[in-house]
């Protein structure tokens, strides 16, 4: 694409310089991933102006907006989202016209607070926004915040409206080039979950390849095992093959066979008739007909019994199911995914899993990598919730002290993404705790990983402890590795699978330990 005669003319009046422009002009006329024609232009923007943090945010509906390229913040930004309703600047600038500008010592809280790479933070300070439109509708905004007040004087500000009209035509490229490659950009609007509704979060490697999965096999109506460790995201990963597939106006119903109760789990699945068992007092529609002309999503599918397995298989060979109680079938029109932390291949082989069941549901094999293997997404992953339980827990910014990044980058993560947000939310608690203001910040010892790392890591050895007798030594041991399994698992029944215990053994032993 080309600028206009206009741009050309205000580029040289501008005194812009002339490497950084040219840069991003090629990015422009190369057709570059939008990634990095978005990171250019704030690189371009900080080579003119006096900035300490710029940020590119897009607009998302539901009043949310999400930064797609920062300079000068700490890199969990990235994975946090700014409802305009929460922050009164980013509201000023995307309901303003121009260029609009901030006293310095406006009392507007800004919304990058606590949030830069450094420990400063945003009191008195220059700061401006634009609103940056994209065939004359408003895509996002561009923020540019100094910590010197008075950074910005009038030749700052003349080429701030030249590099705004820049910033148009870089977000207009930059959404051609998202259309046209939207495998290559793991940004896409599309993938992107409606305001409001948990979203997959990361750009590394393994979930661009997940994100390329679920692009290739939404749209088809091809079975899903979706396969990975408990706290993954797995019904994130369902979710979002629904919302892409042509069934997403219809029904998505979820349904979690560990907790399904035994002895109801065919009830629960197809339904039953009126007087089918004792109990059944009246008629009642099961999962598979709720979901007819959408999207079964059935989770923990490596729980259910030889004979459930069984009647599963004929609803996705043929189509029908049959209610208990009821003598003739129904026909329903549903896509099966499903799930499971275990590997069904070796239970096939064990005999636990009907193999012609598992080549059913395996047509199309997904799998959700570990936290541990996705490298700087723990970051994302962080902010993404550090953002979420501030406004819960009505702070007016929550920043994680850089010293966390380490931490948080060497922890094996067992508990996965699940485990990382309760860590998020129980340090956020504790930061609140300690301090007075409406910034917290979360500092390492609120994380609670160092008590987690092997013998040797986390500093001097403590006191010896009294022994305690043989009997509660053991009790104890079982109640800590009942309790942590459970939090694992995020089911009894998956902690019994993790402890090699039956279910009802496991029951009977927390009973004994008064553990309820």
């Amino acid at each position: 694409m080309s600028l206009s005669q206009d741009l050309v003319e205000s580029t040289s009046r501008a005194a812009l310089p002339v490497g950084p422009l040219i840069g991003v002009l090629e990015e422009l006329a190369g057709g570059a991933p939008a990634a990095r024609l978005y990171q250019r232009y704030l690189e371009l923007l900080v080579s003119v102006v006096p900035a300490d943090a710029v940020a590119l945010l897009r607009h998302e509906g539901g009043g949310r907006l999400v930064p797609v390229a920062l300079h000068g913040l700490q890199r969990d930004a990235l994975g946090r989202h700014f409802r305009l309703d929460d922050h009164p600047r980013l509201a000023a600038i995307w309901e303003g016209e121009g260029i609009t500008r901030f006293p310095a010592d406006s009392e507007l809280p800004d919304p990058w607070d606590g949030l830069l790479l450094h420990d400063e933070h945003l009191l008195v300070h220059d700061c401006l926004g634009a609103t940056l439109t994209r065939h004359g509708e408003p895509w996002g905004l561009v923020t540019v915040d100094a910590l010197a007040a008075g950074s910005f004087d009038a030749t700052r500000l003349e080429q701030l409206r030249l590099l705004v009209a820049l910033g148009e035509a870089v977000v207009t490229a930059g959404s051609a080039v998202q259309r046209l490659q939207r495998q290559r950009d793991a940004a896409l609007a599309e993938t992107h979950a409606p305001a409001g509704e948990p979203r997959l979060v990361g750009e590394s490697a393994p979930m661009a390849q997940l994100d390329e999965h679920i692009r290739a096999v939404a749209d088809s109506d091809l079975t899903v095992l979706v396969q990975g460790e408990t706290g993954t995201g797995k019904e994130l990963v369902a979710r979002a093959l629904h919302r892409q597939s042509a069934r997403a106006d219809g029904p998505l119903i979820t349904v979690n066979a560990a907790a399904l109760p035994e002895g109801l789990v065919e009830s629960e699945l197809f339904g039953h008739r009126r007087g089918a068992f004792t109990g059944a007092t009246e008629n009642r529609r099961g999962k598979f007909e709720l979901a007819d002309g959408g999207t079964l999503f059935l989770d923990e599918v490596g729980e259910l019994a030889p004979a459930v397995q069984a009647r599963l298989l004929r609803v996705l060979q043929d189509g029908d199911l049959q209610p208990l109680g009821e003598e003739r079938p129904r026909r329903v029109d549903v896509r099966v995914i499903a799930a499971t932390n275990r590997d069904l291949a070796a239970e096939v082989a064990a005999g636990r899993f009907r193999a012609d069941l598992y080549h059913r549901l395996s047509v199309y094999p997904v799998v959700v990598p570990p936290l541990h293997e996705r490298g700087d997404d723990v970051l994302l992953l962080a902010g993404h919730f550090a953002e979420q339980v501030r406004a819960r827990l009505g702070l007016r910014a929550l920043r994680l002290d850089p010293a966390c990044t380490p931490l948080l980058q060497a922890y094996h993560w067992p508990g996965n993404v699940r485990e990382l947000e309760h860590v998020i939310h129980r340090a956020a608690v504790l930061a609140r705790h300690r301090t007075d203001g409406p910034v917290a910040t979360i500092e390492p010892p609120h994380l609670h990983l160092a008590e987690d790392l092997p013998a040797g890591e986390g500093g001097e050895a403590e006191p010896e402890a009294p022994l305690p007798t043989l009997r509660g030594g053991v009790e104890a041991t079982q109640r800590r590795l009942i309790t942590e399994a459970h939090r694992r698992a995020g089911s009894w029944a998956g902690a019994a699978r993790l402890l090699g215990v039956d279910p009802g053994n496991l029951t009977r032993l927390r009973r004994r330990l008064g553990m309820g």
